[in-house]
C-alpha cells in the first residue's frame, strides 16, 4: 500500500470566484499525509455569491475507483468529460469523495465541514496528463443573501484502508457544533418488522397483530406501520397525505397499545414533505409550498413558521394521542428547490435558504418528540443518511431495494462507514416463499451486518423459512453489540463487498457473500463464518499458524450437520459449510 507521493501532490487552487468579498484559503493543518484548509468569505454587505470553484490535481497511481456515498454499483474511475458532480445537501448525501486502491487502500478522501448547503464534489480522470483532478463547488443554488461563510475542507492521504478514512471522516465531522449526532436509544438497534412490502397500503387490524405476535416470538422488537394507516385509499397515491388522521382503523391509539401489549415497540410512517390535493391542510396552506408541479404532491415550503409549526404538531399530538415509540419521516430529500419554487422576499419567511429551514425543522421535530419520549425512535433512509441528519435521526436505512440482496448489502455498508455509532438498518427484505430456504436465507443473510428489518407475511411462511429467520435472528441479537459497534471492514467495493467483516477483542464475525477467500491476519479466539453464497467451499488463508479450533457447523435452519477440530495453518484452508449455513470456530489451542 502506498498514498499520492508528497512531492507531486497539488495545493488546492481556486479557479472560479467573482464575488466582490473579501476571500481567504488557508491550510490550517498538515500532518500525517492529513492537510485541512479553512475557507473563508466575508463582506460588510449583504450579498447573493457567485459560484466558488476549488480545484487542485494528483497523479492516477494506483487508483482502483472512486466511492461516493450513494454510488451503489457504480464505484469506476470517470472521465472529466462525463459532466455530472456528486451533490451533497442536508438532505442529499455527505460531503466526501473517496479514492481507493488496488487492496482496498486509502489514496485519497477529501471532505468539506460544510453538510447543510449545497456543495458539488468531483474527482474526475484526465486522459491528456493520466491526472485525477478533484473539484469542490460552491454556491451553486444559492438565490439569498449572504454577508459570510466559512467552510473547511479535509484531505486524508494516509496510506490506511478505505473504509477506516471514512470512518474518521464521519468522526471529523461529529466534532462540528452544527454536526453533533444525536443519542441513539436501545430499541434502533433491534430488529424490525416492517409493514410496507407485504401490505402497502392494505393494512388489516387484526392480520397486524397477527404479524406483531409472530415476529416478537422470532426475535424482533418493533413494528413500523407504513403507508396505509392515515387512508382508506389503496391506489399507491399522495392525495390525502398532509391530515395525518387515522381513517383506517377506528381507535389507533388501542391499536397501538394492542401491540405494545405483545411487546412490540411501534413506529409510524409520515411523508413529511407531501401535502396531497385532497386533504385539508392544501387548502390552509395554499401558497406555501415549494412546488405544486411534484409528480406525487404538493410539496411543504418549511421556510414559513406556520408550515413548520404544523407539522411538529402533528407528530407531537400523535406521540402523546397515540403513545408512539418511533417515527419513519420519509421523503426528506424532496425539501430542495425546484423550477416554480420562489425565492423573491416574503415576510412571511422566516429563511431565506430552504435546507436551513429543513435544519430548524428537523430539529424542532427532534427536541419536541423526545419531550414526550425521550428514547422515540427517528428513522431516515438513504439519500438523506449524511452527517447533518444524525443530529435528528438515530436511525439510517438502507434505500428501498426490493428482492435484491446484493444491493442491500452494498448500501448497509456504504452508510456504516460514515454512521459513527448511528444505528444502520437494512431494507426490509421480502422474497417470495417458493424459495428455497436457502434462497430466501441469502436476502437476510446480507441484513447481518447491519440492524435487519423484513417485510414477508410471517403467518404464511413456511416453517423452514420461520426455523431460518429466528435462527438467524438470534444470532443477530446474541452479536449485536459486536455487529453494530465492532471494527467494520468492507472489501472490495468495485466487487460490492464480497467479504463482510467485523472484529473486537480476538472475537470476529465473517460475512462471505461471493466465492472469495477470507483472509487471516491477526489471531482470534473465536470466529463465526456466514455462508451467505450459494456454495459450500470456505477458503481461509492464514498468514500465521493460529491453533486447534473447535469447529461447529450449523445449517440456515440452526441445525447442527458437523462438530469436529480444526486446525487453522498458514496457507490455504478449506471448510465445508452447508449453502447459507454458519461456522463457529473456538480456540482450543495454540
Amino acid at each position: 500500500m502506498r498514498s499520492v507521493l508528497k512531492e507531486v501532490r497539488e495545493e488546492i487552487r481556486i479557479v472560479k470566484n467573482k464575488n466582490k468579498a473579501d476571500f481567504s484559503l488557508n491550510k490550517i493543518t498538515e500532518r500525517d499525509d492529513l492537510v485541512v484548509y479553512r475557507m473563508d468569505l466575508q463582506s460588510n454587505e449583504e450579498f447573493i455569491p457567485e459560484p466558488i470553484v476549488l480545484e487542485w490535481k494528483i497523479p492516477a497511481l494506483n487508483v482502483k475507483g472512486v466511492w461516493k456515498p450513494t454510488s451503489d454499483f457504480s464505484k469506476r474511475i470517470e472521465a472529466d468529460w462525463e459532466l455530472e458532480n456528486h451533490e451533497s445537501r442536508i438532505s442529499i448525501d455527505s460531503p466526501v469523495i473517496s479514492l481507493f486502491g488496488n487492496e482496498d487502500e486509502n489514496v485519497l478522501c477529501f471532505s468539506c465541514s460544510n453538510a447543510i448547503n449545497k456543495i458539488e464534489l468531483g474527482a474526475k480522470y484526465r486522459e491528456e496528463d493520466n491526472h485525477v483532478y478533484c473539484t469542490i463547488i460552491l454556491f451553486t443554488e444559492c438565490k439569498y443573501a449572504i454577508s459570510n461563510y466559512s467552510i473547511e475542507i479535509r484531505l486524508d492521504y494516509r496510506n490506511i484502508h478505505f473504509s477506516h478514512a471514512l470512518k474518521e471522516t464521519a468522526t471529523w465531522w461529529e466534532s462540528f457544533p452544527a454536526l453533533k449526532p444525536s443519542g441513539v436509544p436501545a430499541i434502533a438497534k433491534k430488529p424490525l418488522y416492517s409493514t410496507w412490502y407485504q401490505f402497502h397500503q392494505n393494512l388489516d387490524e387484526e392480520i397486524l397483530l397477527k404479524e406483531c405476535y409472530l415476529a416478537k416470538e422470532l426475535g424482533f422488537e418493533a413494528i413500523i406501520i407504513d403507508d396505509g394507516w392515515q387512508t382508506e385509499d389503496n391506489n399507491r397515491g399522495y392525495d390525502y397525505t398532509g391530515d395525518w388522521q387515522s381513517e383506517r382503523f377506528g381507535d389507533f391509539g388501542a391499536l397501538v397499545e394492542r401491540m405494545q401489549d405483545l411487546g412490540m415497540k411501534v413506529g409510524l410512517w409520515y411523508s413529511v414533505p407531501f401535502c396531497g390535493r385532497k386533504s385539508k391542510a392544501y387548502q390552509k396552506f395554499k401558497g406555501k409550498f415549494l412546488t405544486e408541479n411534484h409528480r406525487w404532491a404538493p410539496v411543504f415550503d418549511p421556510r414559513f413558521p406556520e408550515v413548520r409549526n404544523y407539522l411538529v404538531s402533528i407528530y407531537v399530538a400523535a406521540a402523546i394521542d397515540w403513545g408512539l415509540d418511533g417515527f419513519k419521516l420519509d421523503f426528506i430529500d424532496d425539501f430542495k428547490a425546484y423550477p416554480d419554487t420562489c425565492f423573491k422576499a416574503n415576510p412571511e419567511r422566516d429563511f431565506a435558504s430552504i435546507n436551513d429551514a429543513v435544519d430548524a425543522l428537523l430539529t424542532q421535530v427532534s427536541i419536541e418528540v423526545k419531550k414526550v419520549n425521550p428514547d422515540i425512535f427517528i428513522e431516515f433512509r438513504q439519500k438523506y443518511t449524511g452527517p447533518a441528519m444524525r443530529k435528528y435521526g438515530n436511525m439510517l436505512r438502507a434505500f428501498d431495494c426490493p428482492g435484491d440482496y446484493t444491493m442491500n448489502r452494498v448500501r448497509i455498508a456504504d452508510i456504516k462507514m460514515l454512521c459513527g455509532d448511528t444505528a444502520v438498518h437494512s431494507d426490509m427484505v421480502t422474497w417470495h416463499f417458493d424459495e428455497t430456504v436457502e434462497n430466501a436465507a441469502l436476502h437476510y443473510l446480507n441484513t447481518m451486518f447491519g440492524v435487519p428489518q423484513i417485510s414477508v407475511m410471517l403467518h404464511e411462511a413456511p416453517i423452514a423459512h420461520l426455523n431460518m429467520i429466528r435462527f438467524y435472528t438470534d444470532f443477530w441479537n446474541r452479536n449485536s453489540e459486536l455487529l453494530l459497534a465492532g471494527n467494520f471492514t468492507p472489501t472490495s467495493p468495485m466487487s460490492n463487498y464480497p467479504i463482510k467483516k467485523v472484529e473486537s477483542n480476538k472475537t470476529s464475525i465473517v460475512g462471505v457473500f461471493e466465492n472469495n477467500f477470507i483472509e487471516l491476519k491477526t489471531p482470534h479466539n473465536q470466529i463465526d463464518i456466514l455462508n451467505a453464497k450459494p456454495s459450500r467451499t470456505i477458503i481461509l488463508v492464514a498468514k500465521h499458524n493460529f491453533g486447534t479450533f473447535k469447529c461447529q457447523i450449523f445449517n440456515c435452519e440452526g441445525i447442527l450437520v458437523e462438530e469436529r477440530s480444526f486446525d487453522i495453518t498458514v496457507g490455504i484452508n478449506a471448510l465445508e459449510v452447508p449453502v447459507c449455513g454458519l461456522a463457529q470456530l473456538r480456540l482450543i489451542t495454540n
